[in-house]
């Protein structure tokens, strides 16, 4: 902490366990024919989430090399804030595997909390030649 910046830095082994990876508001571009938020649109955007933090636990680029399981609880409307969090579930040799779980916030005037989205993507950690590598210890 310094004069500068009243908030103490973090290091990577204090991030929560189950860290936000990603806030955005979809947008009427993003709609479906039926009037709903694409869901290619929450698939794309899991994938970023996840892929967020399983860099951070890599220290290094990810490719995603499965969709392990991948559930629409609710939809998603334009307006939504929409908050995917992400936890390190498993660690292998050179693959990680990630949640994600989707919240929508929507209604400010009398504000409700939805799960709509849950997840489970598996990485590759890349050096950055682009080929797998053994992924460190914490």
């Amino acid at each position: 902490m310094n004069e500068k910046n009243p908030v103490p830095s973090r290091h990577q082994e204090d991030l929560p366990e189950r860290q936000l990876a990603l806030r955005v508001v979809p947008m009427p571009a993003d709609l479906n024919p039926a009037g709903d938020i694409f869901g290619g649109w929450i698939m794309s955007m899991v994938d970023i989430a996840g892929s967020v933090v399983a860099r951070r636990r890599t220290r290094s680029r990810v490719a995603t090399v499965a969709v392990n399981s991948f559930v629409f609880k609710q939809p998603v409307s334009v307006g939504d804030l929409v908050s995917f969090y992400a936890k390190v579930v498993k660690v292998g040799r050179t693959s990680i595997t990630v949640d994600v779980e989707v919240f929508v916030e929507r209604d400010p005037e009398n504000m409700v909390s939805l799960k709509v989205t849950e997840a489970q993507l598996t990485y590759v950690a890349l050096d950055r030649h682009g080929n797998k590598h053994v992924i460190p210890d914490k």
